[in-house]
């Protein structure tokens, strides 16, 4: 007997069927058949809620970018934290550590997925300023940091380190240890906070890279 199953579930069986071939087999070696054979479904089912294998691909990477928003906003909240340190620890959470993340964003950061890049960045600012804003105010509150503008404060630093520590942009590790420093520098100046009070809890971003 056939079995028919709501459109949500089945929608998202195929999204788990597909991040589990392009982890083992590797987007470019995962076709549509592959996916059928997977989920065990005619391929109109398959079209009746993806066009092609990129809008599978697509919906993967506003799952993963919806669950690391998630993530990010479980460290907010965080009283046992410090102001920074739950900032530091939002910013973590925005990158991808399982292993379909981590394929999503090797095929995101080719050139040819330009678009596909901007749509998952634009996911994560929309998704994270509000919280680190909300972040920025509490610190003021604590007499920590000292701005005007705590939510475009969260903005600037949230798009720099999103941006300018992304994977996909080609730096010397001279540069990249220069631009860590000029970044914690301006963030300081930025957030309005005492000099070099920000240093030894954001390098924690940056482990690994210096």
């Amino acid at each position: 007997m056939r079995v028919v199953k709501e459109a949500e579930e089945r929608k998202n069986e195929i999204l788990d069927a597909a991040e589990e071939l392009f982890v083992t087999k590797g987007y470019d070696g995962t076709s549509t058949g592959d996916i059928l054979d997977k989920v065990g479904i005619a391929r109109g089912t398959l079209y009746y809620h993806f066009k092609s294998k990129e809008d599978i691909l697509d919906a993967l990477i506003e799952r993963i970018s919806a669950s690391m928003i998630r993530e990010a906003k479980k460290e907010a909240g965080n009283k046992k934290l410090s102001v920074p340190d739950r900032i530091v620890s939002c910013i973590l959470k925005l990158r991808p550590k399982s292993a379909i993340g981590s394929e999503v964003m090797e095929l995101v950061n080719k050139p040819q997925n330009a678009l596909m890049h901007q749509k998952m960045q634009m996911i994560m600012l929309n998704g994270v300023i509000p919280v680190i804003g909300e972040l920025v105010e509490e610190g003021i509150s604590q007499g920590i940091f000292k701005t005007d503008y705590p939510l475009y404060a969260a903005e600037m630093l949230i798009g720099y380190a999103v941006i300018v520590f992304d994977d996909s942009f080609e730096q010397s590790e001279e540069e990249t240890a220069t631009r860590i420093k000029a970044f914690i520098y301006h963030t300081e100046r930025m957030l309005g906070a005492k000099e070099g009070s920000l240093k030894k809890t954001m390098m924690k971003i940056f482990s690994g890279k210096v």
